[in-house]
């Protein structure tokens, strides 16, 4: 079973979506009709459906879309984790079996070691407690702040987006951010995606620098965490749906063949635990 475990729908004019600004091309409503295509060509048989935008009512927003599509075995939602009602609103979302983490968009704070603050400790660990993923949305400057958060909470199930951006093409960022995972993949609860790569390739990056960056990263988490994902429709003006999966497909068999099934899909499932029964109906 091929399981996208990162893509995103959106309509801008809900009006939650700052970042999405009138001038990208991707700035225009995606949906489960615009995805399935992509899905049914290239054989992927299931997703996992992550938030864009910083609001509860996003979140409800692509919980309902989950609800009705019914290969779409769950979501990543938001939730304000430094609020005062943060550990009851997270405990009540746990009730919901297509919750499945939580994601703040911690690229977008300047403080790069928010997610460390005491405020939002009782909220992490209710995270914990609760069996949900805690997704982290980080650039390689802030790689050190999830080092000291799997640390301190090792009961947190944590996944990597993006493999924290790093800039590919690039031989000094390329060089630090290796160095700055290597402390991050010690770590046994934390798992990264092999997804938004293209997407951070630096002017002169090409396939070989993506491909080396995969095979560092397979070295670095092992054929058990990692999980692929497409970080659709994001993806959508830097390359093809079909050639990135075939990419990291091809990149994974040359060093690891027996890895292929379980990063593109068997990880996703053991990491973030979709219901038994909606796994079983996709597709």
């Amino acid at each position: 079973m091929i399981v996208d475990a990162h893509q995103h729908f959106w309509d801008p004019a809900r009006g939650d979506y700052s970042w999405l600004t009138p001038d990208l091309p991707i700035c225009r409503p995606f949906g489960p009709n615009d995805l399935w295509p992509l899905l049914e060509r290239n054989g992927v048989d299931a997703t996992i459906l992550v938030q864009a935008a910083p609001t509860v009512a996003e979140t409800d927003h692509i919980i309902d879309i989950a609800r009705a599509t019914d290969w779409v075995l769950g979501v990543v939602g938001w939730i304000a984790l430094d609020a005062p009602a943060a550990v009851r609103e997270i405990r009540r979302r746990a009730n919901d079996p297509l919750f499945l983490g939580v994601r703040p968009m911690l690229q977008d704070i300047a403080d790069p070691n928010w997610i460390l603050s005491p405020q939002v400790v009782p909220a992490l660990a209710a995270i914990a407690a609760e069996g949900l993923v805690f997704d982290a949305l980080v650039r390689p400057h802030q790689i050190g702040a999830i080092v000291t958060l799997a640390q301190t909470h090792p009961d947190l199930t944590i996944v990597l987006d993006h493999a924290a951006k790093p800039l590919l093409g690039d031989a000094a960022a390329t060089a630090a951010w290796t160095a700055a995972m290597w402390p991050l993949a010690a770590l046994p609860n934390v798992c990264c995606k092999l997804s938004g790569l293209i997407t951070e390739l630096a002017p002169g990056g090409g396939r070989q620098h993506l491909e080396h960056a995969i095979a560092d990263l397979l070295d670095l988490f092992g054929p058990r965490r990692l999980l692929w994902g497409s970080d659709w429709p994001v993806l959508a003006p830097a390359g093809d749906y079909g050639d990135w999966l075939a990419l990291v497909k091809h990149a994974i068999a040359a060093q690891a063949p027996d890895a292929v099934d379980a990063i593109l899909g068997g990880n996703a499932l053991r990491i973030y635990r979709p219901s038994i029964s909606r796994a079983g109906e996709a597709r």
